[in-house]
């Protein structure tokens, strides 16, 4: 989800949630701790090099439970975000703390932002000697019937 889809949403918000890939929500006493560009230079496993650039939110917790972070005050966060730092409208990314850091996409759903699961890949498939589909094996080619028989030696 790109950040100016989500200042859209939040337009039409009062409250933000924010919900776990299990279905769980981010404790609403949650901060935004940080609105920020992240940049990654790299070289993938091909040696072709690449940059990215994300929007990153920061979600923590804290023990101020009577905290509650508004959709105007996240639009704010935002904004300033924007000014000083001159964001573009890129996706974003959201770190949130559960056994370790955790990096998330965005997306929006009846009123709630989900944070969805990331995975890694190879970038390099075609270098890496990686099939870019699993073959396809016609089960009429298979052999009928028993190919080791008992006592052959083959097993």
């Amino acid at each position: 989800m790109k950040l100016a889809t989500i200042k859209n949403e939040l337009e039409h918000l009062t409250h933000v949630n924010f919900i776990l890939p299990d279905g769980k929500a981010v404790p609403a006493n949650f901060h935004v701790t940080e609105v920020g560009e992240v940049t990654k230079r790299y070289i993938d496993c091909g040696g072709t090099l690449r940059e990215e650039s994300k929007v990153s939110f920061q979600l923590w917790q804290a023990d101020d439970y009577e905290h509650r972070l508004g959709a105007s005050q996240l639009l704010n966060i935002i904004s300033k975000a924007e000014q000083v730092l001159e964001l573009k409208d890129l996706e974003v990314e959201v770190e949130y703390q559960g056994d370790t850091i955790g990096r998330y996409g965005l997306d929006f759903v009846g009123g709630d932002f989900l944070l969805t699961a990331t995975q890694t890949d190879c970038l390099a498939k075609d270098k890496c000697g990686i099939p870019l589909e699993k073959p396809k094996i016609s089960l009429s080619s298979i052999a009928q019937g028993p190919v080791c028989t008992p006592n052959s030696g083959c097993c």
